[in-house]
């Protein structure tokens, strides 16, 4: 691979180079010659490379980075479904024109890993414009995502992904495949839109303030907290048979989306 610049740490920068990990990636995603294919932070196009090969409708490469987007359109200028997008994910994420059968794929950026599957997550519009995401995490985050009550690893991400989306984890991938070396491994995670959510909140920020609150101070009893949510209405923790001498940790996904649906019913 050429090299054009040094990973830059503020772009959260690690570029997959592996090949075998790449095939195994694209294999997930089924790609079919109507799929339009999302993919957030292209580098310098390994996976774009691959992707290409099997002949999607479209191909949206996006990198923010200069340098590298300008390299992207001379390395792809002679093909015609790909199209290299010099911006930021989160500007995209909001636009609702990009087509049926979207695939994303992402080699997410360490530093903002979070909160752009935050925004894929808390869209307003559901089922959202994507049919899957194939994202790659550090592993300790999607520990965290992945994570169940009870555990240490579990907190408002695991709550907040498990609302709208079925996970499937697949593998582990060596920070030996990247170039520069992270200091840790990934994993890979898949995500399908639940298209019939139990829990249809009006705003999806409510589960955000609910969750923020409550695991605010994750070690102490949900008491004080919860009572400052609701303004120390405990009606309500009784009406949901809630222990507020548990601890966040201790509350199941369902528990905390039907505290978000009470929320609602009196503040929004």
């Amino acid at each position: 691979m050429k090299i054009l610049q040094k990973a830059k740490k503020s772009l959260g920068q690690n570029f997959l180079t592996d090949k075998n990990i790449i095939n195994k990636i694209i294999k997930i995603g089924n790609i079919n010659k109507s799929n339009i294919i999302v993919e957030i932070g292209a580098g310098y196009g390994s996976l774009t490379t691959a992707i290409s090969a099997i002949g999607p409708k479209k191909i949206f490469a996006i990198e923010k980075d200069k340098k590298l987007s300008s390299f992207l359109n001379d390395k792809f200028e002679n093909y015609n479904n790909i199209k290299i997008i010099n911006d930021d994910i989160f500007n995209i994420v909001r636009k609702k024109d990009l087509g049926k059968n979207v695939i994303v794929f992402g080699n997410l950026p360490y530093n903002i890993s979070t909160q752009i599957l935050a925004s894929l997550i808390m869209l307003k519009k559901w089922p959202p414009w994507y049919e899957i995401l194939i994202l790659m995490f550090q592993k300790e985050v999607a520990d965290r995502i992945l994570a169940k009550p009870h555990t240490k690893e579990y907190g408002r991400l695991s709550v907040l992904s498990n609302w709208r989306l079925e996970i499937k984890k697949h593998f582990n991938i060596s920070k030996n495949s990247f170039f520069p070396k992270p200091k840790i491994d990934s994993t890979l995670l898949s995500f399908r839109p639940k298209k019939h959510n139990l829990f249809n909140l009006k705003n999806p920020k409510s589960l955000e303030i609910i969750t923020r609150v409550l695991f605010s101070n994750r070690r102490k009893m949900i008491n004080k907290n919860f009572k400052k949510l609701f303004n120390q209405n405990i009606s309500i923790s009784e009406n949901l048979n809630l222990d507020l001498s548990a601890r966040p940790e201790e509350l199941n996904y369902d528990t905390y989306y039907k505290i978000a649906e009470q929320y609602e019913k009196l503040y929004v």
